[in-house]
This record gives C-alpha cells, structure tokens and sequence, in this order.
C-alpha cells in the first residue's frame, strides 16, 4: 500500500508537469510570506516508520542558516499537513510570526489513517495503559517514535523539542507528552479535545450540542484509506434558518436518517452515546495525564464555543498526577482558536480594549518555547489570565486564585437576585415548556452557530415566558469572580424529564453609551436599528443540565412528576468583574435551540423519540428558605 501511494505521488508530479504553459502559468504568484518561508527554509518529506509498521507522513521546515542548531516544533494533525510536495511550501509557519523569524525546525505530520499517514484513523484514539506488544500503539506511543527517528535524520537539530496544536491537534498535543520522551522539553495543548462527554464537543451536561455536532461532521469524515485532502461539498440546509431545520427534522436520528445516511459513523458515535459509557470513559484524556516531564502552557478561551472545558481539565489533570511539572494556564477573551488568528479585541458587541491575541503570542506563547528550548527569558507564573469587564491581564500562584471565596447568588420573589439568602417560608417561581416551542440561542436567524453567542445580548430571551430572570440591584462596587461556577437548583416538573439551562448574565447601565460607528466607514444597513448598549445583558457563561444525571452520567434516573429535586452542576471557569453600576442576572429556562437538542420532558432514549414523546410540562424553581435556588461563584476581595 505504501509503494502504491508513493506511485500515485509520483503520477500527479508528472500530470502536473504535463500542463499547458498557459494553465501554469495562471497560478498565483507566492505571497511575501511564502517568499519568506521559501528564502529561509528548506523542506523535506519523510515517511517516518513507526514500532508496528505503519508509516506517518511527515513534512519537516529546516532552516538554511547553519550557523546554529535548533530545535523542534511540532504539529501532529487529523485536517492535513497541505501543501504535499517538497517544491511546496506552506505560507506561514510555527504558532506565529515569531517563531518563524527566530529559527525553528517545524515539523508538521498527519495522524494515523488521515491523508498520507498509513493506518487506521479512531476518533480521539484511547491512550493504551499496559503496553503488551509492538502492536500495541497510541498518540504517545507514535510521538516517541516520530522523535526518535526526527533526532537522528533531521541534521542541526539542538536536541530538544516542543509540541503545539489547537483543538483536534489539541487533544493530539496532550496525548503526545504521556509518558514523554526525554528530548521533549515543552508542550501548549490550546483548546484540547478532553473529555467529549463532559464538556466538550459533544455533550454539556447531558445535552448534545447539536448544531455544533451535525454542522462538524458532515464535513469530517472517517478515511477508509489513506488520501490527498479532498474538498467537502458543504452541507445545504435549504434554509437560512437553523431552528427551522432542525425542528422540523424531528428526533435528532432523523439529522442521519434523511441526510447523512450513514456515510458518516463518526457523528453517529457521538449521537447515539447517550450516557457516559465505555466509548467515553476510554476517551477522557484526563485521567491517563501522567509522567509528563516537559513544561506545559495550557490554553484556553473564556468565550470557546467548542473546547470550552478541556484547557481546564487538562491542566488540572497535569498538574494532580504531575506537581512537579512545570503547568501554566492561560485563558483570554477568546472563541476558539481565536488567540491564533484574531486581534481578539472584541467579540460581538463586547468590546476587550486592547489587541489580546497578538499580546499572548508576543508575550506569553513565544517566550514561553524560546525558554524551555533554547534558554532565553524566564519561566510563566502558574495562571496568566484575562480578566473581562475591567479588560486587564492577571497573574496568579493559583487557579482558582486562593484568595477567592465562594459565595452563592440566592434567587428571590419579584426576580430578585442578591447574596441574601430567603426567608420566606414558601417560594417558587414557575413556567411552561413547550418542546415544539423551544427558547432559540440567539435573537436572529442564522444556519451556524455563530462563536460570538458566547456574549450575545440575551434581551430578547428575558422577555419570554419560558424563562425565568433574576437580577440583582445595580451593584455599588465592582464584583469580581474567578472560577468555576455552580448552579444550586431545587427544581420539580410534570414531565418525567427536563432540561435546566442557567446563563450568568452582565446586565449594562441603562445610560451605557453607545459604540462609535466610526463615521462613514461604520454605517450599518439602511433600515437596522442602531445598536444600543444600554440595557445590554451579555451572556457571559450558559450550561445546560439534563436532569435525569442529576445523581449519575452513567445510570440516568426518571424524575418524579411535581416531586422537587436536587440539580447541581458546574459550569466552566471564569474570570470577569461587574463593574460598579452594572447589574447581575441569571435566567433559568429549559430549551436552548438548536444550540442544544430538545430534551421531550419524558424519560425515553432522546435521538429515537417518537412524536408523541414531546410533551410540555411545568416547570418549578423553589426559592424558599427550605428550599433556596440559586448560583454560586467564587469572589475575589476587592483592592
């Protein structure tokens, strides 16, 4: 099979040598950066062997300037390491700029099973504890190899090597350093892939995410062999309105039924794993975290649709089985990946103040490699932080910091929200939910889900009738959070399920002004309402939770129509401050569409409901001082 591929190789270099002048001739001339990366760099192909046999296809950039070694930077990825070809080259190489500039060996290699790397591609392929045989591999396992076999065929390498990738490549970052090899001194798994089940990808809470999970994958797909990247026709959903689409599929297997028709069973995988079984307990990356010898930069995004949770569990993994090593987290105001790409000095309407993203790779991610590979500056402290509200950056010993204490939010009568707990001896707030009536994600019409309704303005949620809002007074001095936040409810329904949906929200004065259109340069379409900022409620952290794991993600329980339970949660970390003036809101409701799949308020298996499965029911939050709801969160003393 290897010989057949290195002769398909070989038939497109001369197909392509055979074109019309003409049609060569119409290629796009190389941008400044290719230039750069052409003049200084000299690229190489390997077909590295690893120990049961399989080949990776690996292109390595090495510096022309002999003058020095240097050393590796590594990108192992399932989405391609294009351009193919020795002549070449990629436009951009490193994590940024600045390591192209400063000199490193960039190695970038295609996983098993993707593109040209042989073997069989497994969705984030397990991590083997007891190796019994050479047969026996993984992602440590085949980045041992790929080293071993870099150190002695890569001429002017100074010995030691660094490892980064965002989400997917993520994930493959993290399982590369298990049980690292020695000459591996530095890693950042940005927005890792980690528990799939348990905030990530695929489930929230108990939810699938929905509109996350079909819009991914029926673009990627399994490779039964092998292959040159290939352009996915894009999926068309006859409509620009995804809540539309998606209601009128019905049960979430109808999204395979009718349109994917098993082409695709990656997707079908994260589907129908409806509770945290084997496939996801071989899958959480966390708990085989262990003997990582090399530094490690843990990054993140407040504001990632996607990976949200993984950064936290990584480093908290890292740091439980390994306290030697030296972890550093470092989260911004970010979507996902958007460190990487963006300014990241806004997001939405909400405005950060200053170009975050070009700071983290100019003064957190580049020293961070120059120190552990090659010397030069200092360590980081443990958490590196962007404190959103007051737009600042913050170092702390700790995450969470330990001076931050928690305190809980208490739901009050009149849509009160305040420290106080009740003291009413009766209290509930109640509201219908209706299954075929769902509470959208966002206030507009879109096909996507669009990574800026992380902050969306909720206005247009807190006037329906399905959702409950809590707020406090306008806050006399700035309240700030750093942590995970926790959800408390006393909860009843008529159904024999629910959904609870909790959103922390930053409610703006009413006089907040409004943004500067800039002029000319900044007129919006003719007949679109101004944007106005006061009054703006931003969504700053939404969790679901399917009540029905209340007790356990593996053995979900019927809920007791009109009996109250106990739902708690935790919804990922945060660090954001309510500046003096602001309000805090919370909202409970019970749909999040098409964000999140409908839950049909009965007890039955979710994706193969029937239509008579989809009831309305009521639904009670209990604020009473037996029975007190509400959010706890972790507050930092105020200078």
């Amino acid at each position: 099979m290897k010989r057949v591929r290195s002769i398909y190789l070989i038939l497109l270099c001369l197909l392509a040598s055979l074109l019309p002048v003409e049609a060569r001739a119409q290629e796009k001339p190389a941008t400044p950066e290719e230039d750069y990366v052409k003049a200084h760099y000299t690229k190489y192909e390997y077909r590295i062997p690893m120990r049961d046999g399989v080949h990776l296809f690996t292109s390595v950039y090495v510096p022309k300037d002999t003058s020095q070694s240097y050393p590796f930077m590594i990108d192992r990825t399932p989405y391609s390491v294009a351009p193919y070809g020795e002549d070449q080259y990629k436009k951009t190489l490193g994590p940024s700029d600045e390591f192209e500039k400063a000199g490193y060996i960039f190695v970038y290699q295609d996983v098993r099973g993707r593109y040209l790397s042989e073997g069989k591609f497994v969705e984030m392929h397990p991590h083997i504890v007891d190796k019994k045989s050479p047969q026996d591999v993984d992602d440590s396992s085949d980045m041992y190899d790929t080293l071993e076999y870099l150190l002695k065929h890569v001429q002017n390498n100074n010995g030691k090597a660094g490892i980064w990738g965002i989400s997917y490549p993520g994930f493959y970052t993290s399982a590369s350093i298990i049980d690292s090899h020695p000459a591996l001194k530095a890693a950042s798994p940005q927005a890792p892939m980690t528990n799939l089940f348990k905030g990530d990808d695929a489930y929230h809470g108990g939810a699938f995410m929905l509109g996350a999970n079909f819009g991914f994958y029926t673009s990627f797909k399994p490779f039964e062999e092998p292959s040159l990247p290939k352009r996915e026709v894009p999926f068309q959903m006859g409509t620009p309105n995804g809540y539309e689409f998606y209601l009128q599929a019905g049960a979430t297997e109808n999204l395979d039924k009718k349109y994917l028709k098993g082409s695709n069973p990656l997707f079908n995988d994260q589907l129908f794993h409806t509770t945290y079984d084997e496939y996801w307990k071989e899958r959480d990356l966390s708990q085989h975290m262990k003997n990582v010898k090399c530094a490690v930069l843990v990054v993140g995004g407040w504001f990632d649709a996607e990976d949200l949770s993984g950064p936290y569990n990584t480093f908290y993994a890292i740091n439980k089985f390994n306290p030697e090593t030296a972890t550093t987290l470092v989260e911004g105001p970010w979507v996902h990946g958007g460190w990487a790409r963006n300014d990241g000095d806004h997001l939405g309407d909400a405005q950060f103040n200053a170009k975050t993203a070009e700071f983290f790779r100019r003064n957190i991610q580049f020293p961070f490699f120059e120190y552990y590979l090659k010397g030069k500056g200092s360590p980081m402290p443990k958490a590196y932080v962007f404190e959103t509200g007051t737009n600042v950056w913050r170092t702390y010993d700790a995450w969470p910091p330990a001076q931050a204490k928690p305190k809980m939010l208490y739901f009050h009568a009149g849509g009160k929200l305040s420290l106080d707990p009740p003291v009413e001896k009766e209290g509930s707030d109640d509201y219908i939910s209706d299954p075929s009536h769902p509470v959208p994600f966002v206030g507009y019409t879109t096909d996507t889900i669009p990574q800026r309704y992380m902050v969306d303005d909720q206005r247009f949620a807190s006037s329906r009738t399905d959702v409950l809002v809590y707020q406090t007074d306008p806050l006399t001095e700035d309240v700030t959070i750093a942590g995970p936040i926790s959800p408390k409810l006393k909860v009843a329904t008529t159904g024999t399920d629910s959904d609870f949906v909790v959103k922390l929200i930053d409610v703006y004065p009413n006089d907040y002004p409004d943004p500067d259109t800039g002029g000319t340069t900044g007129k919006r379409v003719i007949d679109t309402p101004p944007l106005r900022m006061g009054g703006y409620q931003q969504l700053l952290r939404g969790e679901p939770m399917r009540a029905k794991f209340r007790d356990s993600w593996e053995k979900p329980e019927t809920m007791t129509p009109g009996k109250m339970a106990e739902v708690d949660f935790s919804m990922p970390d945060l660090n954001h401050t309510f500046r003096k003036g602001h309000c805090i809101m919370v909202q409970v409701q019970s749909s999040w569409f098409p964000l999140v799949d409908r839950n049909p308020q009965t007890f039955t298996d979710i994706p193969h409901a029937k239509p008579e499965d989809f009831k309305k029911a009521t639904e009670t939050v209990f604020r009473d001082s037996n029975a007190a709801s509400g959010v706890e969160v972790l507050v930092l003393p105020q200078p």
